[in-house]
């Protein structure tokens, strides 16, 4: 797997989560994790998770992981990253 790549297509995927309104956010906590493939430049496939959770308490913040893998080995330690975002829709850290 190449790291530089799918930490690459994994922040962009998180980039486009960042453009969520809380709300909507929201409304994804307690569903199941949205999944899908990547094709890097590379022309490796890669396999995304995304899922939201309440960062500390009920209705407070908002925390989106993202986790990315080829696939292989490195499906069971996948490469992650994640964001917090606020009621006010404010990202938290950033």
């Amino acid at each position: 797997m190449d790291k530089i790549e799918a930490k690459k297509l994994l922040a962009d995927k998180l980039d486009e989560y960042k453009k969520i309104s809380y709300q909507s956010l929201r409304n994804l906590i307690d569903t199941e994790p949205i999944t899908g493939e990547l094709k890097g430049k590379t022309g490796e496939i890669y396999q995304f998770e995304i899922q939201i959770f309440w960062d500390d308490e009920k209705n407070g913040n908002l925390r989106v992981i993202g986790n990315i893998d080829d696939g292989g080995w490195r499906a069971f330690k996948p490469l992650s990253d994640d964001f917090i975002k606020n009621q006010k829709n404010r990202l938290i850290g950033e």
